[in-house]
């Protein structure tokens, strides 16, 4: 596995360790992680270019989990040379994949590699036409990454992630500042918030994940390969989110909307198809947990370190 380390590796590792399988984990010398306190949960140090050359790996194992890929803030992320970095790095995850037997490859995509679609609907079969470079080499990777997969008979499982939330997420995210902020009694910026929004809870990303895992097998993939929207069925007009929050948070704060100035691509609406999903995993995947539920664990988490 790569990307243990991040937000949404880690939730993804714990799921699989729970499940009771062995992970051996990449991880960047000198990387800030508190180690996952588990036995089988094994670091091979070293960095994503190096991967190929590195000891520490087993003889053979039966999934790769891709989850590393630098550049995500905003600083960078339309930096094109750090994202073809990214995908030439991330091509050596392939070629061990090669060495160590590997069945199934999974990797993080994200749901910016589609662009701009008509009223946000978003369905892994159509053409994308991402606005930056994090979203365009995501996508070289994926369609780089499929070839290499049928070449090797590797199932191939190229997972759509939309806007994952929970604890440890970034702190610039809109959750992450208004569960922090309106408790506070702080005054919040946004934009109009009038765009189609989805958010889904860390927790039931990760399972997500495993539950695909458990429901492959070889010959499952027609073509050896897909890609999975990874996303909750509650998709609403983003302000309505965060108006549930700022009463989840005692009405405290104040909401100040059409004073955040938007990204480059505008108010964009995003609202996933889900029926890959629920096919592949032949409907067993449910989310667990509801937004209320994910926004009160949140502002509880944050009372507690602020």
């Amino acid at each position: 596995m790569t990307g243990a380390t991040g937000f949404i590796g880690s939730y993804t590792a714990r799921a699989f360790l729970s499940e009771g399988a062995e992970i051996y984990a990449l991880v960047r010398p000198g990387s800030e992680y508190k180690a996952i306190s588990d036995p089988h949960f094994h670091v091979v140090t070293g960095e994503l270019g190096d991967i190929e050359r590195l000891s520490g790996f087993p003889e053979r194992a039966d999934l790769f989990l891709h989850f590393a890929w630098g550049g995500v803030n905003r600083q960078e992320i339309d930096d094109d040379a750090v994202h073809r970095r990214n995908l030439e790095e991330s091509l050596g995850c392939l070629r061990l994949c090669g060495r160590l037997s590997i069945g199934v490859f999974m990797d993080a995509g994200s749901r910016v590699e589609y662009g701009i679609k008509e009223d946000g609907i978003m369905e892994e079969s159509m053409g994308c036409d991402p606005v930056n470079a994090y979203g365009r080499e995501k996508l070289h990777f994926y369609e780089e990454a499929a070839e290499l997969c049928r070449e090797r008979g590797i199932e191939y499982y190229h997972l759509r992630y939309f806007s994952v939330y929970g604890k440890g997420d970034h702190p610039w995210s809109i959750i992450s500042t208004l569960t922090r902020e309106l408790p506070l009694g702080h005054k919040v910026e946004l934009s109009a918030c009038r765009h189609r929004w989805n958010f889904m809870e860390v927790r039931d990303a990760a399972e997500a994940v495993t539950e695909l895992y458990r429901h492959s097998f070889p010959g499952r993939l027609p073509g050896g390969c897909t890609i999975v929207n990874i996303a909750s069925k509650d998709t609403r007009v983003l302000r309505d989110f965060v108006e549930e929050i700022y009463e989840l948070a005692g009405r405290r704060g104040e909401l100040s909307f059409g004073t955040f100035q938007q990204a480059k691509e505008g108010p964009l609406s995003i609202c996933p198809e889900l029926k890959r999903l629920s096919e592949l995993t032949d409907g067993a995947f449910r989310e667990r947990i509801s937004f209320s539920e994910g926004i009160r664990e949140l502002i509880k988490y944050n009372e507690t370190i602020l």
